[in-house]
């Protein structure tokens, strides 16, 4: 369990057309080795999706779902950057690009390296 202090912050994609918040103590940040992961070079912190509000852009939002079409990745229709995606193996879950977080602190996180192209 992290001893951080919970932050409220919002994110975005590089055009502002989606908008989000999230509240995270930061217990870790990931990142994954699985095909999408890797290409897209996200950094990751996982948030419940009780923690996680969508504030504008629903219909700025493309997805893209592959392989068991179980985790869904999102994106910005107009400046293709990814914001955040919901889960494969915990579904109740998304993972946010902590790079469209405004003002995160995330000196001192610990990195998890998830092995994603191994999962079946």
């Amino acid at each position: 369990m992290s001893s951080r202090a919970i932050q409220k912050l919002q994110g975005s994609c590089h055009c502002g057309a989606v908008r989000f918040e999230i509240e995270t103590d930061f217990p870790e940040l990931t990142t994954c080795d699985c095909s999408i992961c890797k290409k897209k070079n996200a950094l990751m912190v996982k948030v419940h999706e009780s923690n996680f509000r969508l504030i504008a852009g629903a219909e700025a939002l493309t997805e893209y779902q592959f392989h068991t079409k179980t985790a869904r990745h999102y994106f910005c229709k107009v400046c293709g950057i990814y914001p955040f995606h919901r889960k494969r193996v915990t579904p109740d879950n998304l993972g946010i690009n902590v790079h469209c977080l405004d003002g995160a602190n995330i000196e001192g996180v610990p990195v998890r390296r998830a092995v994603g192209a191994a999962m079946p």
